[in-house]
């Protein structure tokens, strides 16, 4: 922890002055822009096919949709977003980085915020005054450092044995309702709603930082700890995707969280399900590019050369994932085929 005396505590408050505000989705209705960006070309007709295929995905009674998120999106803004698709049962599993699920959602289901940068001083500057920037957002690393300790402690009141990723955090949503400061909290309503979340590199986040110092003062004093079992993600995301049949995949970025949910395809094949289909739907929404590998090594029509995706029902949407996931999310709410779906309560698999 920083030395408080150092920190100048009038810069620092100037600096987290400007809270971001969470797109609410219900607040507006995006059909008639989408249905208009649809007549036109680029990447404005990409977003208007994937919120087609998105709203095909809901209007499709086989389908279980699967949400893939990985960057900051929930930082910069679409917290609320994410939230409102578990509410209205618009997404039947969440695969995510530990930093989406840890340092932003439930950093902030403990009331604490992220805040728009006014100016981006010198990062030296903001280093001193314990400031973490994402592009142009704040966070206050000693909130942070505040929420590493909480998982720590969640941690030290569980049985010290192995636990998927799922699992922990279902802990987490089961402690956010008796603790949590923040009603609207994806972690919190995901339990609520038996909506499983994954998160295949979990101690990439904060949730790492409480977890080593759990086991290092377990092993300190001699005690057992807890493990976090990433083989146990595979698997049980592995079932899900073998119960479910029809997939469609909302995916925001990339990197592990969407190859993970793409080789359930494959371990299912390997544990002798041959007739397992391959995600019938997919949306991708992206900046990385394709040429160098970036994009996840594959575009969603390479991936079907790996046995994971179809061709048939995919878009790719190369762009910053906040300007048009409101409109995609907006879209499909105020279409309203969430209103016939039949809730997949996926968590209860694992009770």
């Amino acid at each position: 922890m920083n030395d408080q005396s150092k920190i100048n505590d009038t810069r620092k408050q100037e600096l987290l002055s400007n809270v971001v505000e969470h797109i609410d989705i219900k607040s507006f209705d995006a059909r008639p822009i989408v249905d208009a960006m649809k007549k036109m070309s680029f990447s404005s007709r990409d977003t208007g096919r994937a919120a087609e295929l998105y709203n095909t995905m809901l209007a499709d009674p086989d389908c279980s949709v699967i949400l893939v998120v990985a960057g900051s999106t929930s930082a910069g803004g679409c917290m609320d977003l994410y939230t409102d698709l578990v509410k209205h049962n618009m997404v039947d599993a969440i695969v995510a980085t530990g930093a989406t699920i840890v340092d932003m959602d439930f950093f902030e289901a403990l009331g604490h915020k992220h805040y728009q940068a006014l100016e981006i001083p010198d990062d030296d500057t903001l280093r001193s005054l314990y400031i973490d920037r994402i592009y142009d957002t704040y966070i206050d690393e000693e909130k942070l450092q505040e929420t590493d300790h909480t998982i720590g402690d969640i941690a030290n009141s569980l049985e010290p044995r192995p636990y998927s990723s799922r699992e922990f955090i279902r802990e987490m949503g089961k402690w956010l309702q008796t603790h949590g400061k923040k009603e609207n909290s994806l972690v919190k309503l995901a339990y609520e709603h038996d909506v499983p979340i994954f998160c295949p590199a979990f101690t990439d986040s904060s949730a790492g930082f409480g977890l080593v110092k759990h086991q290092v003062d377990a092993m300190k004093a001699g005690r057992s700890y807890l493990t976090i079992d990433s083989i146990a993600d595979f698997r049980e995301l592995t079932d899900i995707k073998i119960k479910a049949g029809t997939t469609g995949l909302l995916m925001i970025g990339g990197g592990v969280p969407k190859n993970f949910v793409q080789d359930t395809v494959v371990c299912a094949e390997i544990l002798g399900h041959e007739d397992v289909e391959v995600h019938k739907y997919a949306v991708q929404i992206t900046v990385a590019d394709v040429r160098d590998g970036a994009c996840s090594s594959s575009t969603l029509q390479e991936a079907a050369s790996w046995g994971k995706v179809s061709t048939a029902m995919e878009q790719m949407v190369f762009a910053e994932a906040t300007t048009v996931l409101p409109l995609i999310a907006s879209d499909a709410y105020h279409r309203g085929h969430w209103k016939n779906r039949v809730k997949r309560a996926f968590g209860k698999m694992f009770d």
